[in-house]
């Protein structure tokens, strides 16, 4: 007799990351979709929306909704993504764990742990301050155990994801200094999220490369946060993100100070990347010489990490790359949802 599935819900299905969590959890073994909502496309039947997902056997039938709490708790889910904009996944996230129902948020809501942090970056008294200190910041690699008996995982952001992977290893072994650390990354179109905005038409993004969001982009909160965490003092950094004209993508190129001397740096990373990295499947370390390359990660849950040391400037340069919808959103929230479920991390997930 085959095990039941787990009965969950996407919330917000609509959007860049809805749909990527759509594609995963359509070929997942042990899910069963049982709602998917989107006020935008409320009544219609999700292949007329997204013919990609036409023949798939387990979307087969379904049709958005409205996200109405009682209608979601009917379906007998036990667990719900919110693909959703700040400050509205809270107004589900409530009455969602009020009725039993686990939950992956893949906004920003639940990310920090001061509430005075999310007013002064995101503009506005955060909604559920009663939540914070449950929430379980949702980087697996980091915090594994924690996400196993989690009610409430909060799922982190694609350009924190791709700052914090290789740069906390080094902070928790004291290889890097604190201060100084400064950090460029590129982004595909797609993290902007589905929306009609001019500067995301396709004329204004082909064959440009541009910089946004500095010098206090609102990632930086969670950045800052986690390094902070990871080197036991303050840090603070200099972020300067950029659009790039591919669909999906992240690389980032992180500028730090060494401590001690330059000789063996290179050994010492290695070292702490493959301790701190031993068991963690998606974590592709290319060591010295290595530059991370979007076109390796992009359509997987896999991040690449490399750096060289440039013993004429003395710094140690890092570099990452992955997919911004794939390890940086959807893929990195299912990865938390398997924990939660007692399954294989992998489950699903290994695709290349």
């Amino acid at each position: 007799m085959k095990p039941d599935k787990i009965k969950t819900a996407v919330i917000g299905a609509s959007g860049y990351t809805g749909q990527e969590l759509l594609r995963l959890l359509a070929m997942h073994p042990a899910v069963e979709l049982v709602a998917v909502t989107s006020r935008q496309e409320s009544g219609r039947s999700l292949v007329s929306v997204f013919p990609r997902f036409s023949g798939a056997p387990s979307l087969a039938g379904l049709s958005f909704s409205d996200p109405d709490i009682d209608a979601l708790a009917a379906t007998g889910a036990s667990l719900a993504f919110l693909a959703l904009p700040h400050g509205v996944a809270s107004e589900f996230a409530v009455p969602l764990l009020e009725r039993g129902i686990r939950v992956v948020d893949l906004s920003a809501d639940f990310r920090l742990r001061s509430a005075a942090v999310y007013e002064e970056f995101y503009g506005h008294a955060h909604p559920a301050p009663e939540l914070l200190a449950e929430a379980v910041y949702g980087l697996p690699e980091f915090y594994r155990d924690e996400i196993v008996p989690a009610r409430l995982v909060a799922s982190p952001g694609c350009y924190p994801t791709s700052i914090l992977m290789p740069l906390v290893p080094l902070l928790r072994e004291g290889l890097v200094k604190t201060q100084g650390i400064a950090v460029s990354s590129l982004s595909g179109v797609s993290g902007a999220g589905r929306k009609a905005d001019v500067s995301l038409l396709f004329a204004e993004v082909n064959e440009s490369l541009r910089a946004y969001g500095a010098p206090k982009h609102r990632h930086l909160s969670e950045i800052e946060q986690e390094l902070s965490l990871a080197a036991g003092s303050g840090v603070t950094i200099s972020f300067v993100p950029h659009l790039m004209p591919v669909n999906a993508g992240i690389v980032t190129t992180i500028f730090c100070e060494p401590e001690g001397e330059l000789a063996d740096l290179s050994g010492r990373v290695a070292a702490a990347m493959e301790a701190f990295y031993r068991g963690s499947p998606f974590v592709r370390i290319l060591g010295e010489g290595g530059f991370a390359d979007t076109k390796n990660v992009v359509r997987t849950n896999f991040v690449e990490v490399g750096w060289v040391v440039d013993k004429r400037a003395g710094r140690l340069i890092l570099s990452s790359a992955e997919d911004n919808l794939g390890k940086g959103a959807g893929g990195q929230a299912i990865q938390s949802f398997n924990l939660m479920n007692g399954l294989p991390e992998t489950c699903g997930l290994l695709n290349f």
